[in-house]
């Protein structure tokens, strides 16, 4: 009887990836992943286009209750990230709105009244429509959370705008004859959080897709070492913590009016690290002082990226959490708990036996997306993921070539890859100077690109220079 099960259960899933067609996997893309630097700068052209279902590229942020680019050359990434579409003619790209940083006060604001909220979907649609995209994601974190700012009415009318956006969206459909705007949604995977944030049921009726952040699970803010994106209760979780886990979450949302084909499981390209307190107890559970020390490409206390939690395992430790099916490492007084491409494997077989829609990975530019750092080959998670749950693109012409520049009225806008750092004395040149564009002055085409004090040196392409007029790279 058990290899009769056994049996079913594998045609099942056997079945389920030949049919998969209807499995989507959503890539975040970050707009700041430019400035990391050496290896780890990322840009679109970094991007797979036989990868992805659906790409999506964070962020944007809101004006006066309108859509408003964030990044100073958005409009030129947005130009090449859409390009993708040209090697791949089912993919589709949308623009994600909001984030953790953005905060919740731009959102209250534009939810607050009708005027406010067709005020950003007119926005919207003509944003989406200049750009290339082919969908809206709204990322607010989180409506009716007054620990972040939210009063409670914000949940119901969270709700109304995206029903109001849904209607606007097939009317524009209907009235210019393209595709109807895809609608799309970053969510929270913590109970108390969903409780407060979202009516479900609403917010299925109306979303193509719902993006669960089964992530951030666990953190250095707990005081204790845990899993960033553990998929079971782990034996010790007491309390609410018994509902910080992917099975628990998917689940919740499934079981409480949100539809599973339209559930994407959120999977992390990155680890939580910790600081211990006694290295010699670095177990689950083990005390803390606070967050791991900045890792030198991402440069965010308490994160590694894939790629360099590959190089921390160099002299770690290596423990395989079985009850949670996800690993985690310790080195010295330094502690992360992430996933690998085992546990990548185990979660997409467990999403596809579940019948989710499929997966959502935050983000592109954590994995070792060219393959230096891990000696996996090139994203090594993304591809394990994709080959898991059975995507692929049978018409997508070029897997290894990127895209090329995007022109517009003849001058071509994109920037080749900057160095942080190079060049004689750059290192310091951004000291006390504000963020933006600056002229280098030893080099017609090349300018530094300063950021919270640390410099960036760019180049333009070869036949441009930097334009002090317009602070973009122009012909001579």
């Amino acid at each position: 009887m058990r290899k009769s099960l056994l049996f079913l259960s594998g045609l099942a899933l056997l079945l389920h990836v030949q049919l998969g067609s209807s499995v989507k996997l959503v890539c975040y893309f970050t707009n700041w992943a430019q400035y990391y630097p050496g290896a780890a700068k990322y840009m679109p052209d970094n991007v797979d286009p036989c990868m992805c279902t659906h790409l999506i590229y964070a962020f944007a942020t809101m004006t006066n209750n309108q859509i408003a680019t964030s990044q100073w050359n958005d409009p030129t990434l947005y130009a090449s990230f859409n390009a993708l579409k040209n090697y791949n003619s089912e993919l589709k790209t949308l623009l994600s709105v909001g984030g953790f940083n953005y905060g919740t006060s731009g959102f209250n604001t534009m939810v607050s009244n009708s005027q406010n909220r067709q005020t950003f979907i007119n926005s919207v649609i003509k944003f989406l429509r200049q750009y290339g995209f082919d969908g809206l994601d709204i990322d607010w974190e989180y409506p009716g959370d007054s620990d972040r700012g939210s009063p409670p009415q914000t949940q119901q009318q969270y709700s109304v705008l995206l029903q109001e956006m849904y209607a606007a969206f097939v009317q524009e459909a209907s009235q210019t004859n393209k595709p109807r705007l895809l609608m799309s949604a970053a969510v929270s995977a913590g109970k108390p959080t969903i409780e407060n944030a979202y009516q479900i049921p609403q917010l299925s009726q109306y979303l193509d897709l719902i993006n669960v952040m089964t992530y951030d699970l666990r953190g250095s803010w707990e005081g204790f070492t845990g899993e960033d994106s553990p998929l079971y209760q782990g034996p010790a979780d007491q309390g609410d913590y018994i509902y910080f886990n992917v099975d628990y979450a998917m689940n919740y949302w499934k079981n409480n009016g949100a539809a599973p084909e339209k559930l994407m499981v959120g999977f992390p390209a990155y680890g939580r690290s910790y600081t211990l307190t006694n290295p010699s107890n670095n177990g689950l559970g083990a005390p803390t002082t606070g967050d791991g020390p900045s890792a030198p490409y991402t440069q965010e206390a308490g994160l590694m990226a894939y790629f360099e939690i590959c190089s921390f395992l160099n002299g770690a430790t290596e423990v395989w959490n079985s009850p949670q099916d996800v690993p985690y490492a310790y080195k010295g007084s330094q502690w992360v708990g992430y996933d690998n491409q085992k546990s990548f494997q185990i979660k997409a077989e467990w999403l596809l036996k579940n019948n989710f829609g499929g997966a959502m990975v935050w983000a592109l530019p954590l994995d070792d997306f060219s393959g230096t750092f891990c000696g996996q080959g090139k994203y090594p998670l993304m591809n394990t993921l994709k080959s898991a749950l059975g995507i692929s693109f049978p018409n997508c012409n070029s897997p290894t070539v990127t895209a090329a520049p995007n022109t517009s009225a003849g001058l071509t806008t994109s920037i080749t890859t900057p160095a942080s750092g190079a060049g004689s004395g750059s290192s310091s040149f951004c000291a006390g100077k504000s963020n933006g564009l600056y002229p280098n002055p030893t080099s017609k085409n090349g300018f530094y690109n300063c950021l919270n004090g640390k410099t960036y040196q760019q180049a333009c392409q070869s036949g441009l220079v930097f334009d002090t007029s317009c602070n973009c790279c122009n012909w001579a």
